[in-house]
């Protein structure tokens, strides 16, 4: 029988004395899903993001990622398994200005302690991939919107990860920019890639993703397949 890509069995996390912010989920995806999960504010979307990227842990119970039990991870553990297993993706993009978009795209890989050449061969790679090579010796500051995003893609698929995170990828976007965003998220699930992206944004969800889990009081109220994306 084939794993899950991402398990979570009865997964806790509270903070402070108050209702908790996930109350015992339970949930898996597949590899090559592209998941999208709702819900208001305040209803447990980015704690469940966060620890499935490793960056919080629960309260109780666990969160196991291609074979890693991310909940039993310390700090430098959790560090290195987004290194290798997670690309993640944000909605003010995060570049650094400073740097050239190759060298903002260059970085990931070099943390990893390939070569600068190697690394830069990556960046390349995913870049042209992205359709946003012609930008490599340019600064985020004089790219669209649309264009950053790209860039912040490329940078979150450098290092091959299984799992793409995505957290509002098109809520800092407008409206031309955002069909960008989606259409290319369209071509990387298409292509294998599996995704959870927390949204706001029901077009988002309705577009790109084949599955929707509503949180709603840091509980999973609804989660609904389809066959495919539109």
């Amino acid at each position: 029988m084939t794993l899950p890509m991402i398990e979570l069995r009865d997964v806790t996390r509270r903070y402070g004395d108050g209702p908790p912010a996930l109350g015992d989920v339970s949930l898996t995806i597949a590899a090559g899903e592209a998941v999208a999960i709702l819900g208001p504010s305040g209803s447990g979307k980015s704690t469940l993001l966060n620890l499935v990227a490793g960056l919080d842990r629960p309260s109780g119970g666990t969160v196991t990622v291609d074979g890693v039990r991310v909940d039993e991870l310390g700090e430098a553990g959790s560090a290195m398994y987004r290194r290798a297993k997670i690309g993640m993706v944000f909605q003010f993009f995060n570049l650094l200005d400073d740097l050239t978009v190759a060298d903002n795209v260059m970085l990931p890989a070099q943390l990893t302690g390939i070569s600068r050449s190697t690394a830069q061969r990556r960046a390349m790679d995913v870049l042209g991939a992205l359709r946003v090579d012609r930008h490599a010796a340019a600064y985020p500051g004089r790219l669209s919107g649309g264009e950053r995003q790209r860039v912040a893609v490329a940078r979150a698929l450098v290092n091959r990860p299984a799992l793409l995170l995505a957290d509002e990828p098109t809520g800092a976007l407008d409206s031309a920019s955002g069909e960008d965003v989606k259409q290319l998220l369209r071509e990387l699930h298409a292509d294998g890639q599996t995704i959870i992206m927390v949204t706001h944004d029901l077009s988002l969800a309705n577009s790109c993703a084949t599955r929707t889990i509503q949180l709603v009081d840091g509980r999973v109220a609804v989660d609904t397949a389809r066959e495919s994306a539109r």
